[in-house]
């Protein structure tokens, strides 16, 4: 008998995969929409009463409630290396595996990252103007620069060997100090606020966890240096919205780069629902002011988005589901 997967968010990307490959002993249903509170209830019982396995992207929200709606679950398996829009609590208690991507996007993400750095640095945005006078469009060496590298995992790894590559001061913060990062690419690691102080340029590559909502927020961006620059590519949940606009708008800092969805907390199950609601109202607000800037730059969360990661993405989630199934031991969160 055929072991039912249901996957949500499917993007036209990924398609193809799924098209391209034989999964003998899977039926497939899929859905392009997300799975949340709402949606589950237009989903026929039987294939709730029937899936052994949900898989679903960040932009759904796998509930207590939701999770209820299907009946024989086993896996839920999560195309992202994030996983706070599923309850754990629940998936502990119906004794239901839950998997994730691990280490997904190193080298795009990294790549993403200077694309952005360049961009702001190099005044790109506001070159595209009319009339634009060419004095104010004078950009910087990036090997003038330093940078301070909030997070040096996977990600933060691969972009500290980029910065290398270009000449730059590389200031570190982690809880875990790599001292393979200090010998290959002299990597100073500092404590937090003094990183902050001395970066010329800041980049995120940490993990969203409640315990670090809003990392940066006022006290923060106070601390960077006049004229400096902040490039987020990881959770915007990291970032008070409105306190980097503030910075924006009154040149304490010189720009800013950002990776993140429209609303960034809907499916935050870590939240009150009264509270996420006044968040994202207030964050599209602000998101919505910084996008009118000429010195920053919103992306609709592509960083990891290129076609060998999409593929590295599914094929994991494929690779770790039947070993799971299989009874081996794999990487997972439960």
């Amino acid at each position: 008998m055929a072991i039912e997967m249901v996957i949500f968010d499917l993007k036209e990307n990924e398609k193809s995969f799924f098209e391209n490959n034989r999964f003998e002993n899977f039926k497939f249903t899929f859905f392009s929409e997300s799975l949340t509170p709402q949606s589950v209830r237009n989903i026929p019982a039987d294939i709730k009463d029937n899936a052994v396995i949900i898989s679903v992207f960040t932009d759904s929200e796998v509930s207590e409630d939701v999770i209820r709606e299907f009946k024989n679950l086993r896996i839920i398996s999560t195309r992202s290396t994030a996983y706070d829009h599923i309850s754990k609590k629940e998936a502990l208690e119906r004794n239901i595996a839950v998997l994730n991507v691990p280490d997904y996007g190193r080298k795009s993400v990294a790549q993403f990252t200077f694309c952005l750095i360049f961009a702001l640095i190099r005044n790109l945005m506001p070159s595209q103007k009319d009339n634009v006078n060419l004095e104010d469009l004078a950009g910087h060496d990036v090997s003038k620069l330093s940078i301070g590298i909030v997070g040096t995992g996977s990600i933060g790894d691969a972009v500290c060997k980029i910065a290398n590559f270009f000449n730059m001061k590389i200031y570190g913060y982690d809880l875990r100090i790599k001292k393979e990062l200090i010998n290959k690419y002299n990597v100073e690691y500092l404590d937090f606020n003094n990183l902050l102080k001395k970066s010329d340029i800041i980049t995120v590559h940490i993990p969203y966890t409640c315990d670090n909502f809003h990392m940066f927020s006022n006290d923060e961006f106070s601390l960077m240096k006049e004229n400096s620059y902040f490039i987020n590519t990881s959770s915007i949940r990291l970032v008070d919205c409105k306190s980097l606009y503030e910075a924006i708008a009154t040149k304490k800092i010189k720009g800013a780069a950002l990776d993140t969805k429209k609303c960034p907390y809907k499916n935050n199950i870590c939240r009150k629902e009264n509270f996420v609601t006044e968040l994202c109202r207030e964050e599209e607000v602000y998101i919505d002011l910084m996008k009118q800037q000429n010195n920053v730059i919103i992306t609709p969360h592509i960083a990891y988005n290129t076609e060998e990661v999409v593929n590295y993405i599914l094929e994991n989630t494929m690779n770790q589901i039947r070993n799971n199934l299989k009874g081996e031991n794999i990487y997972g969160i439960l």
